[in-house]
């Protein structure tokens, strides 16, 4: 039996990869901050669900330690809550703002990782899914007109943006230090989902299939990389 976390697994690309990863015969844990949604997912689903607010120290530790006495280990963890959250403008945008975006997309990765890492480090092939974008690409950002092929349309967003440039880079030091465990960055794409209002070309079941091929990867699978669909994303 493989043992799964995702958060934010209530909705969107979370929801669609618990669904695929539980027809894959994966036991899911349906990570959510919103404990009524996340119930009425895992139901429909057929998950466990979760209470887990990744901003908050508490909520953390609580979801690890229930996860601990219920599996006594974490298989796959799939870091997919994300905000695109205020200061994107990079002209108006302050400290502030950009820290209300980092909160979920980078410390709640870290707090959410570094709370089950023990969990993790007990199982046979630990793998970890950092859902990061092709937005928080440095190369791309530098010239968008040449990976076209990549990203399609390039959307500026100082906040968003960064967040996921520095997902990016959490990913590749975690994977640094923990050799024995798979730990990749990976780029749905433009998916339609709440994020950007449903306006993304993709759906959510085309967005999550990166998501869930890196889930399923064995300890010969890649570590420390960044992967999109059509293969390698550009850092």
């Amino acid at each position: 039996m493989t043992i799964t976390l995702i958060t934010g697994a209530n909705r969107g690309l979370g929801r669609e990869t618990a669904r695929q990863l539980i027809t894959a015969g994966h036991t899911v844990y349906i990570g959510a901050r919103d404990k009524r949604l996340g119930l009425e997912a895992a139901a429909k689903l057929g998950g466990r669900p979760l209470a887990l607010d990744v901003t908050d120290d508490a909520s953390v530790r609580a979801a690890a330690e229930q996860v601990g006495a219920e599996a006594g280990c974490l298989d796959v963890l799939v870091n997919n809550a994300g905000i695109l959250g205020p200061g994107n403008d990079a002209h108006d945008a302050t400290a502030e703002q950009v820290r209300t975006t980092y909160e979920t997309n980078v410390f709640g990765a870290i707090r959410v990782t570094h709370a089950f890492l023990p969990l993790l480090e007990v199982s046979k092939s630990p793998v970890v899914v950092n859902v990061s974008s092709s937005l928080g690409s440095l190369e791309i950002a530098a010239a968008p007109e040449r990976h076209t092929s990549v990203l399609p349309v390039y959307y500026p967003a100082l906040a968003y943006n960064s967040s996921k440039a520095a997902l990016n880079m959490v990913t590749t030091q975690y994977a640094r230090t923990h050799p024995k465990i798979r730990i990749n960055a990976v780029d749905p794409g433009h998916t339609a989902t709440d994020l950007n209002g449903h306006t993304g070309p993709q759906t959510v079941a085309e967005g999550a299939t990166i998501i869930v091929r890196m889930a399923l990867i064995g300890p010969d699978g890649p570590t420390g990389g960044f992967f999109g669909n059509n293969g390698p994303v550009p850092w």
